[in-house]
């Protein structure tokens, strides 16, 4: 099965072998990429939805089912592989879809949709119907908003508590993370981090441990977010503005962080994020810049990440907003850039900032 590289997407696999496809969203549609019949090179194998802005994709793992989430476009699904897809969005009231995630929920699988304005919805049937889950705006939602025009917060992220699915974690840009213990029932505000959350990971073999990566830097929890510490800041060699945060499910002290210099407000000026890739051994407490075959300070941003864990070892993916996907397979000691001249990987119009004439 393949495997997905989309900024509102899952980011996070464990795998028998390196999977060798993955499906990656672009402005321009979904982008099938596949290993040669080597296993060295990548090429392109198939592209589909080319007239959509892809935001999140989705492989649900038990029936195989590919969900694609669109910027003004809605929700398409596809039951055999990525070749055909149907619009599936009876019921998704918002069709600017950002985030998508699924769990085992009361003996079923559950798929939820984040979108803009701020909304998240579920379904139980593999999104043929879905429901919203109006209590996320429950609380105050005054303060939602977003620096770019039209100045409108979104559902940036959704994410599960790995013991126990009934409890989500939605992260609102901006607006802050919101809980639920209930399935999506209530929801309530978890404070002690800067309002512009970007993801929620939370480490599967302490689950009291969670990170939040923000527009300001990164925060750790130790005691299921009760209380919070800032451990990266603005001017922190790894970036200032994290956003991909993955860590290895096996092994979660190994982490892996993609952040830009500063935020999406200089690109616009200077056409530069500076981004990097770092790498962390302790948990997130200190970090290595990776520099081995990535190009420090890289023009454009990051826009998605994926971990593959495969057993010997793992394989790392990261996207660009220019069109280029970069690999490693021996766990971030080398990259490789795989392909390129691609349509941008991108959240909203980020891409713009790094188009030249």
């Amino acid at each position: 099965m393949a495997i997905t590289l989309s900024h509102g997407g899952p980011t996070i696999y464990r795998s028998a072998a390196p999977s060798r496809q993955v499906l990656v969203g672009t402005i321009e549609g979904v982008v099938c990429i596949e290993r040669d019949g080597g296993g060295s090179g990548w090429h392109v194998a198939d592209r589909a939805l080319t007239d959509q802005h892809v935001h999140a994709i989705l492989v649900e793992p038990e029936s195989g089912t590919i969900f694609s989430g669109m910027k003004h476009g809605s929700l398409f699904a596809s039951e055999d592989g990525g070749r055909t897809w149907e619009r599936r969005d009876k019921g998704l009231t918002e069709p600017n879809v950002y985030s998508l995630a699924c769990t085992r929920l009361g003996g079923g699988v559950r798929v939820f949709a984040g979108t803009e304005p701020a909304h998240l919805f579920c379904s139980d049937d593999l999104g043929r119907g879905w429901t919203e889950l109006s209590a996320l705006r429950s609380v105050d939602t005054s303060g939602w908003t977003f620096p770019a025009p039209p100045n409108v917060a979104h559902t940036k992220h959704i994410n599960f508590h790995p013991l126990d699915a009934a409890t989500l974690f939605v992260g609102i840009e901006q607006g802050g993370l919101l809980k639920s213990t209930d399935a999506g029932k209530t929801f309530r505000v978890i404070p002690g981090m800067d309002d512009d959350v970007h993801r929620t990971v939370i480490n599967p073999i302490d689950p009291d441990r969670i990170y939040i990566t923000t527009g300001i830097g990164m925060y750790v929890s130790g005691d299921g977010g009760v209380t919070w510490e800032q451990w990266t800041d603005l001017q922190h060699e790894i970036g200032g503005y994290p956003d991909l945060l993955v860590l290895h499910p096996r092994r979660p002290e190994l982490m892996f962080i993609a952040s830009a210099e500063k935020g999406p407000g200089s690109w616009r000026k200077s056409h530069f994020a500076g981004s990097r890739v770092s790498k962390s051994t302790d948990g997130g407490r200190t970090w290595q810049i990776l520099r081995a075959g990535l190009p420090d300070r890289l023009r454009p941003a990051f826009e998605a990440m994926c971990l593959e864990d495969w057993g010997d070892s793992f394989s790392l993916f990261a996207a660009t907003a220019t069109g280029a996907v970069w690999c490693s397979d021996d766990g971030g000691e080398h990259w490789t850039e795989i392909v390129t001249g691609l349509a941008p990987i991108s959240k909203g119009d980020h891409y713009a900032a790094f188009v030249t004439a």
